[in-house]
């Protein structure tokens, strides 16, 4: 054999070992690749006692037909956790559907899951995007929830703006997800450094639990806003600020991703603690898979060791 083929061999021994190896990591954080693997894992999470927040991947859609489909695949789902009888909820990113293309189209889009979501008592969760969404996904959360207010909306500790957003929605009782964030921001727009992102996750932190406000009716709701790290240190503090706030352990919920950090979890629920788990699912998993690793490096490590253990 000469040296190019063996060279080529070794070549496609290493892609296919690389594909395996991602494939495991993968199906850790990712529930598969339809509805039906999404709510198996959903089940899975509610045996457990936590509940199960799904998400269909995808984003910055731009063709009419991958936009319609998203859509849809919301409104059907949102009729399945209610026929199976399943404790959760879902969490849809505007750029998915249409947000790249008008603000129209997608208030249009949200509307119509919203108007699902409503039949069925379903809360609705809006992921943050990219600094480029953040207006707009406000504004969308804003006009949404004046009309349906079991709908929430993300915040990343990373961005300096969040502090002023933060003060904003919660004057008008916005449910809140407080997420370190995952994307790439310019300097002058974003902390870029871990330790100023935690400081400032911190500070978001002691707001949220400073405060006990009230929805726009006045009448107030179990679940105020989700504290979403895999972070203990975060964590720990997270728990110190609810054992002298005056917001109970009902109005707020610890998230995390699939297959991250499970043995906390578990050690959460037994101390009483709401549980959500992130559950992703669909084709769109590479882009989401790559965020996910560059988002921060012990992820990596979390779920190597998650790996090891099962």
């Amino acid at each position: 054999m000469d040296i190019n083929n063996q060279v080529g061999l070794s070549h496609t021994h290493n892609y296919l070992l690389m594909e395996r190896l991602l494939t495991r990591l993968v199906k850790k954080w990712a529930a598969g690749q339809d509805m039906e693997d999404a709510l198996i894992a959903a089940k899975s999470c509610n045996m457990k006692g936590q509940k199960a927040i799904l998400n269909y991947l995808g984003e910055d859609n731009t063709e009419e037909e991958r936009i319609n489909r998203a859509t849809k695949e919301y409104s059907d789902l949102l009729e399945r956790l209610h026929a199976d009888q399943i404790d959760g909820c879902i969490s849809v990113k505007p750029s998915q559907l249409g947000l790249c293309i008008s603000y129209e189209l997608c208030l249009k889009n949200l509307k119509a899951i919203i108007n699902r979501a409503m039949k069925f008592r379903v809360l609705v969760w809006i992921d943050m995007e990219s600094s480029k969404y953040t207006d707009d996904t406000l504004m969308l959360y804003l006009d949404l929830f004046a009309h349906y207010p079991e709908i929430g909306v993300v915040l990343q500790s990373a961005l300096r703006r969040s502090a002023s957003d933060l003060l904003h929605l919660m004057e008008v009782g916005a449910k809140v997800r407080l997420v370190k964030g995952a994307y790439h921001e310019n300097e002058e727009i974003a902390f870029v450094h871990h330790e100023e992102i935690n400081a400032n996750y911190i500070k978001l932190l002691e707001m949220l639990f400073s405060r006990n406000y009230m929805n726009i009716n006045g009448v107030e709701n179990a679940l105020k806003f989700a504290v979403a790290t895999h972070d203990s240190k975060l964590i720990e503090y997270a728990i110190k600020l609810s054992k002298t706030a005056k917001i109970g352990i009902k109005n707020f919920e610890f998230e995390f991703l699939k297959g991250i950090r499970d043995e906390l979890k578990r050690d959460l629920v037994q101390e009483r603690f709401r549980v959500a788990e992130y559950i992703p699912y669909g084709d769109e998993w590479l882009p989401y898979s790559v965020r996910r690793l560059r988002e921060r490096k012990r992820n990596l490590f979390l779920l190597a060791r998650s790996l090891v253990q099962s």
